[in-house]
Formats: C-alpha cells, structure tokens, sequence
C-alpha cells in the first residue's frame, strides 16, 4: 500500500478509533503509529503462519476428494469424517492466528434434513469464510475458484456449486443445482449462500438475490457481527490482520419454513426472511440491489456521489425490462436517434414509442432522449467513463464544428453523474484553455487522460456536495447506497415490497 493510501485511510478513520483504540496513548496519531508498528512486525508473521495452515490443509482435502463425484452423494465414510475434523481445526488454528481469538457463537444449527439451505448476511469481508470453515458447508462461487493452486483444492473439498461466467445458462444451471440438492433428503451437505450476492458496508441489507428461496425448502437463517469497529468498517485484509485481536460472532437463527403462498412467490420469501435477519442485527433495509452495487462502486472516472437520481433510474430500466443485450450497438442506435432529434423534448406518447414500449406512469411525461441516452450508459458500463462522454459529445456536438458549450457540458455531466445542480466551470475552463468558449471531445479525451482524478479535482470536491442535495460528509457511507432509513421507512418499504409480490 501506498504512503498517500496509508495516510489517506488513517486520516479517515483516526478519530472513529482514537476513543477506543487509543485511550492509553495521549498522542493524537497514535492510531498510525501502530497500524505502522504492526505492519512490519505482526501483520507478516500473521500472514505467513495463514498461508502455512493453507499448505499443511492442502494434502488432507486433496486425499479426501480424490474420486469423488461431483453429482453424486457418497457416503461421509469414517477416514472421511476424521479429515473433516482435521481440517476443522487446522481452519481454527488459522483463524486464531489472524487474531480471530474468540468466535461467538449463539443459537443452533440445524441438520441438512431440517434445513438444507443456510442463507448468510451481511457480506462485507474476506473473514465472512469463517463459517463457512466451521460448518464445512458447500458455498456457490464462480467455477475459476477451483483451478486456483492449494486455494482451488479446499473450496472443492467442501463440494461447491459452480458458476461458470463462459456459461449463458449458468444461472438456471446453478438454480437447478441448489434445488438438487436441497430435495435430496440431507444427504448433501448444507448448501451456505450470501443471498445479497456482494459485499456491502454492513449498514443495511440490501435485496437478497431469489437463487436461495426458488427450491421453496427450509432455510435457517444467519447473521454474523464483527464487534471491533476496525473489522466492522473495513473489509480490507491489512488492517484486520494488524489489530491485536478480533472478535466474530455467529448467530443461527431459528429455521424459517416457507409457506405455501412464499413457495410459489420465491420473492416473496427472501423479502420476509431478509426482514427476520435485519430485525435481529438490528439494522434498516434498502430495496437496492446487487446491480445498484455494481454501479454505485464500479470504479470508472465518475464516481456516482452518494445522492444520485441513477440507481433509481437503474432500477426503473430493469422493471421496465429496457436494459440492452447488445449494449453497444443500442446505446450507438439510440445516440444516433437522439442526435436527429436535436434536443426535441418527446411527449409521453411519442417517448413510450421511441423506447418500443406501453405508455405507462413510470415514464417521464417530457424528456430529452439524449439525457435519457447519457443515462442508460452509465447503468450499462458505468466503468466506462469515456465510451459514455464520446457517445455524449456526439449527441450534443454541433454537426458544422463539432463542438459543445459549458451549459452542454453541464447537462452532460448532471445527467452521468445523476445530480440536479453541479459547477462545470472550473472544469470547462482547465480544458477550454483558449478561452474559445468550446470544447471538442478530443480536447476533453486530452484532458482526462493527463488528469485522470478530473472528477475529484474539478467537480466533487466543489459541486457534488453541499451543492448537490441534502447529504453531507456525515450522510455519506462506504459503497454509497445505504442511507440511515428511520423505522418508519423500514416498515413501510417492506411492507411495499410485499404487497408488490403479492
């Protein structure tokens, strides 16, 4: 890591941890000096006795899978069950290494035959492993996993579902596998899932992805807990393997049996038991997604700020069925469309027919396709900054010199970063350096690539913030997308997602 990321991280988070990691100490950067002090003394021993256990674990889950079918149950044979206990440990002595000293655990598992499927929230670090080593249970992960060297070895010791990304029919496939499984009598191990499907900051829970609940069987719920702040707010191996200690609690929750109407709406079903774990962490929902994920972090030049109108305009295009196959060829068949029309606001009607579908109150009543264009873009690729400009420039450019004003600017830049009010100006003038009151997108290309923070340096920092909307630095969390919704609107944006299932 970097001094300026080092520096950069300790700054932010010196006074959440002064209070309770430096109270001994009078000096005010105490929190770096240690973090520094265990970076060169505990963090490598940590790491090296890590990877030792991985190595001596390595031969045992190598003998126990070796001709063992992937499809079929074989009985958990005797010197089977002793190499399970072996690696148990082997993962503990591990953990406890790490500083994982004491692991809580409260509440019982459940057998296969009770419940075959354990759903697991929130996800938000590498250590969320933890029980998935404690119960051996089987986990869905991306088929890569598996040609990992050592790594590959122990994930396919515990019979994994495998999603393959090369596969279009990978997720109906992977569907119909966990169903296998958890109609076959308990004969499988326990199949674990992270149904949020991606790691959050642990300060809501977001909507939980339908693969656990489909086969419509038991699942028993769990919750994890990290008490120290510094695991608590990061997910970052460096900084957890530095603190001294670190604690990890498991809570099994009592089996959640599905009824008949939660069986057939497998919606339905993962919104009430989502409630049941938020309920018991004691922390809001949010109706964002695993896609509203990837786009509030996706790590392009224009970082969605935490206000942006998008992840509801994202959530829109998927209800609304309007998300592309082929992205690139709409998005430049659309560009194309929105140019002719140069800047015509289209009706309700006539919007609804450019977008080939039903006229219906979801709809904005006047747009200008280009913004609606901008947008879609960057739900689509929002890590590509500059397809998304190009395409901008080109709906808005003059067709005699190519070339877009500030207030053009402006529109383009509110619409892709999906806030109402924002500055271009300091940003026009760096790259408009001969005062000519135009840009070019190769001067903006020009630009960004001597100036690849443009955004931070030219925008966030002076717009996106106090001039964007009600939040503020306090407001702002880790990924963006999990405001402190008060009870009121927990409650009612459950009971909204309920009666929509219904």
């Amino acid at each position: 890591m970097t001094t300026r990321k080092m520096h950069s991280t300790c700054n932010n988070f010196q006074s959440v941890n002064n209070a309770s990691f430096c109270s001994p100490f009078k000096s005010e950067n105490c929190f770096c000096k240690i973090i520094g002090l265990m970076t060169v003394t505990l963090f490598p021993i940590r790491l090296l006795i890590a990877a030792f256990m991985m190595l001596l674990a390595w031969p045992f889950a190598f003998l126990a899978s070796v001709g063992r079918s992937e499809t079929t149950v074989e009985p958990q044979c005797l010197w089977r069950r002793l190499v399970d206990i072996i690696l148990r440990v082997i993962m503990r002595i591990m953990w406890f290494a790490g500083g994982f000293h004491w692991i809580t655990v409260k509440g019982q598992r459940a057998l296969p035959t009770e419940a075959p499927i354990i759903t697991l929230a929130p996800h938000s670090s590498y250590f969320d492993a933890i029980p998935v080593t404690m119960t051996m249970s089987s986990i869905v992960m991306k088929a890569e996993s598996k040609d990992i060297p050592v790594w590959g070895t122990l994930i396919k010791y515990i019979r994994p579902v495998f999603v393959s990304r090369s596969d279009q029919n990978s997720r109906k496939k992977t569907v119909e596998e966990i169903r296998r499984r958890a109609h076959y009598g308990g004969d499988w191990p326990q199949v674990m899932i992270f149904p949020e499907g991606t790691c959050t900051n642990r300060s809501c829970l977001i909507t939980f992805k339908p693969g656990a609940f489909i086969p419509g069987v038991p699942v028993q719920p769990v919750v994890i807990r990290y008490p120290n702040k510094l695991v608590r707010l990061f997910k970052i191996l460096w900084l957890t393997l530095c603190q001294l200690h670190n604690e990890f609690v498991i809570e099994f929750l009592p089996i959640y049996t599905p009824s008949e109407e939660e069986k057939r709406n497998p919606a339905l079903f993962a919104v009430n038991v989502r409630r049941v774990m938020a309920k018991a962490l004691g922390v809001p929902i949010t109706d964002y997604s695993f896609e509203d994920c990837q786009l509030a972090m996706a790590e392009g030049q224009l970082r969605l700020p935490v206000d942006t109108c998008l992840l509801e305009f994202a959530k829109l295009v998927r209800r609304l069925g309007l998300k592309p196959q082929n992205t690139e060829k709409v998005l430049q068949e659309y560009g194309n469309r929105a140019r002719k029309l140069e800047g015509q606001k289209l009706a309700l009607e006539d919007f609804a027919h450019f977008l080939d579908v039903p006229v219906s109150d979801m709809l904005h009543n006047s747009m200008d396709i280009r913004e609606y264009v901008i947008a879609l873009s960057v739900v689509c690729r929002p890590a590509k900054t500059l397809e998304t400009m190009k395409l901008a420039f080109k709906m808005f450019e003059a067709e005699e010199d190519s070339v877009i004003t500030e207030s053009e600017l402006a529109v383009v830049l509110k619409t892709a970063l999906g806030v109402t009010h924002l500055n271009v100006s300091r940003l026009f003038t760096a790259i408009d350096v001969d005062d000519t009151g135009k840009i070019t997108f190769d001067k903006f290309r020009g630009f960004v690539e001597e100036n690849p923070d443009f955004a931070d340096d030219y925008l966030h920092t002076e717009s996106v913030g106090p001039q964007s909307g009600p939040s503020t630095a306090n407001s702002k969390t880790a990924n963006g997308i999990c405001p402190d919704f008060s009870p009121k609107d927990h409650d009612s944006s459950v009971d909204a997602l309920i009666k929509k299932h219904n």
